[in-house]
């Protein structure tokens, strides 16, 4: 469908051309109709599908300008989520009057309030900053008429369940709740069972998990081979542009100040960096500033840019849920990409089963393939390079009791 053929405002249309938006995914064609009729959803669909701008343009539709209340509420994981989100509605919102805010911890709540205090239709919110507003402040989500839950499975993997259930106890009243998510765990699917009236279920990622474009590689290296592995391959394939993944900050510091001193245009970003950098390394990332970004799994979540051509697991990945993510930063919206994962020989039941759940069905072997019926430890096979072969483990969560009151907020 093409987006001329919608029934929105013209202030909306006129925002979509001037965004090049000509043609909806999937994600957003399937959609649009159910949450414009205001009917609960849950919606499973791909990472890089569109699914920001498939809750937005129907939200910013669904707004009275004229009423100063936050109308819609957004809930997501992360800080660089939620402003990501209030881009994309900025955007879309650009001519309609409709206005956006992202409230998150590690900012000054008193200017989270003053902007509040000034108007916001559309909320976006991470769960902790929103919690604290809602004790310390006069906020009220009593006109809240459409509540979001967005990568609702990584609010369960970062231990929000309880701040989520609470969050649904304050919308007593009637209004419509939407949930997307990329995997559909048991836990989301009691939460969903509980909290939503008959919703519609849409899932558009039902045989395939990862985007279609992006190309699975796996290399196998010996531990302490792992940088030179890495700068061996970037030398040669000289990538547009390149997220590479740690496990932990210690690991992506040791990584990054190995590479500042063999590259140009390096930069690293974790959760121990201050917001203000975090969101101008995002931002100039996204314009092409920087061309290699050294990242924990802060940067695996929702976050499109647009231009990154390989992802690199540095680290194998903790399980096959941060695997998707990851890997989702590249080949998004149709675009293709290269996916690039080092493993070792400890690794191969893991990346037996990261094959099986991820629907990776020809891997590219870079170098030896591997006999993956072989215990860890064991010699693998040497076929020939190229060759396609075939094919979990939860995160830790930290202990979160339920909201406290007062307090300086959480990340989310």
């Amino acid at each position: 469908m093409k987006c001329s053929e919608l029934n929105l405002r013209p202030e909306i249309l006129k925002a979509l051309q001037k965004m090049g938006y000509e043609e909806l995914t999937p994600i957003q064609q399937q959609t649009l109709e159910p949450i414009m009729a205001g009917r609960d959803l849950i919606a499973k669909a791909e990472t890089g599908s569109g699914k920001t701008a498939a809750c937005a343009i129907p939200l910013v539709q669904r707004v009275d300008p004229e009423q100063n209340t936050v109308q819609s509420l957004i809930v997501v994981p992360t800080r660089e989520l939620a402003l990501q989100y209030v881009e994309e509605i900025g955007k879309i919102a650009k001519f309609a009057g409709v206005q956006a805010f992202a409230v998150y911890g590690g900012f000054s709540m008193d200017i989270q309030k003053g902007k509040l205090a000034h108007g916001v239709h559309i909320l976006v919110a991470t769960p902790g900053r929103l919690i604290d507003l809602l004790y310390n402040t006069p906020l009220s989500l009593s006109q809240v008429r459409t509540f979001v839950l967005d990568e609702a499975d990584e609010m369960l993997n970062m231990g929000f369940l309880t701040d989520v259930e609470f969050l649904f106890s304050c919308l007593v009243h009637e209004h419509q709740t939407l949930l997307f998510s990329a995997t559909m765990p048991q836990e989301i699917k009691a939460l969903a069972k509980r909290y939503l009236k008959d919703p519609d279920i849409i899932e558009l990622n039902i045989d395939k998990v990862a985007p279609e474009n992006l190309v699975h590689s796996f290399m196998q290296i010996r531990p302490h081979h792992r940088l030179q592995a890495l700068m061996d391959y970037l030398r040669e394939n000289t990538p547009k542009q390149a997220i590479l993944f740690c496990n932990s900050r210690r690991n992506s510091e040791t990584l990054y100040s190995h590479l500042k001193k063999e590259l140009d245009s390096v930069e690293i970003i974790h959760g121990g960096l201050e917001q203000s950098k975090r969101t101008s390394l995002f931002r100039r990332f996204k314009r092409l500033d920087i061309r290699y970004m050294i990242a924990t799994d802060i940067a695996s979540r929702g976050l499109d840019f647009s231009h990154t051509s390989h992802v690199i697991n540095y680290d194998f990945p903790h399980n096959t849920e941060a695997y998707t993510h990851r890997t989702g930063r590249t080949a998004r919206m149709g675009r293709k990409g290269i996916a690039l994962t080092f493993y070792s020989s400890q690794d191969l039941r893991r990346l037996r089963t990261l094959l099986r759940v991820n629907h990776i069905l020809k891997p590219v072997w870079i170098g030896p393939e591997p006999d993956l019926n072989k215990p860890p430890g064991k010699k693998t096979g040497s076929q020939s390079r190229g060759r396609p072969g075939r094919g979990r483990q939860r995160s830790r969560r930290p202990d979160r009791r339920g909201p406290q009151k007062g307090g300086s907020g959480t990340q989310g």
